[in-house]
């Protein structure tokens, strides 16, 4: 991991499209304004990892899927 000290006011560029500016800190907390590209998804950690979660989830539920499917057309197929 990449630490980096900023003062309010100051950036950081990440390539081209990314600017991290810290518009101010009030105690513990710091306020940021992330400058990304229209098309580049920008979440909370906890919205991400809810996402991944989900995610995962929905490829286990469309796996058990596949699978049922599978046997109710083999057994469909032995009938015939």
């Amino acid at each position: 991991m990449l630490i980096l000290t900023r003062r309010a006011g100051e950036s950081i560029h990440l390539g081209e499209d990314i600017i991290i500016s810290v518009l101010s800190m009030k105690g513990k907390q710091v306020k940021l304004g992330i400058d990304v590209p229209e098309d580049l998804p920008v979440y909370r950690e906890e919205v991400f990892k809810k996402i991944q979660q989900e995610n995962e989830q929905a490829i286990l539920a469309c796996s058990q899927d596949l699978l049922v499917a599978a046997d109710l057309w083999k057994t469909q197929h032995k009938e015939k």
